[in-house]
């Protein structure tokens, strides 16, 4: 019994009496992918490439860092924003013993503060602030111009501290510079 395609499509033919006849495929040479070698090379040391890499970022940032070298540990940006932030001159009320004195200067005058102490042997005088700026002159109470006169000087903090022990145990006078 033998098969033959059917003309109708209605009625099946058996399986695989539709196919062409086979014919002798001819022999290849193995196909190769150049740089395949290389690449897993590359992910069989993955690891050591993301090792170099993160050094020599590392050692980009160390070398781009902050010059100082002042022996912190951790985030240097903190101390060096601390110090850039640091008020470097402060506004003193310095009581100057001379109110008339004191009428005489108007902001942004340079004066020398100068403290005379007291003593049973004499006075001494000493210059506790060159070239100290006047920032405000405020208006004297009723009265009080007898204790001297209040002006607001801008020195920087060392010589705040040095105003202010002066002022305690000597009179002060200015003199414009």
């Amino acid at each position: 019994m033998s098969f033959a395609p059917s003309p109708s499509p209605l009625v099946p033919c058996p399986p695989g009496t539709d196919a062409p006849p086979t014919c002798e495929v001819p022999h290849f040479a193995p196909v190769r992918v150049r740089g395949g070698h290389q690449l897993r090379r590359f992910v069989r040391h993955r690891r050591r490439a993301v090792a170099l890499g993160l050094a020599v970022t590392a050692a980009a940032l160390v070398a781009a860092g902050p010059g100082g070298d002042d022996g912190a540990r951790g985030h240097p940006a903190t101390e060096s924003v601390r110090e850039h932030r640091a008020v470097r001159t402060v506004s003193a009320p310095v009581r100057i013993a001379d109110a008339a004195t004191v009428r005489l200067l108007r902001p942004g005058d340079r004066v020398d503060v100068i403290a005379a102490e007291e003593s049973a042997l004499g006075g001494d005088a000493r210059v506790v602030a060159r070239g100290a700026r006047v920032t405000k002159v405020p208006e004297p109470l009723d009265g009080a111009t007898e204790n001297g006169a209040l002006v607001v000087l801008s020195v920087p903090r060392s010589t705040a501290a040095r105003l202010a022990g002066a002022s305690a145990t000597a009179r002060l006078a200015v003199t414009l510079c």
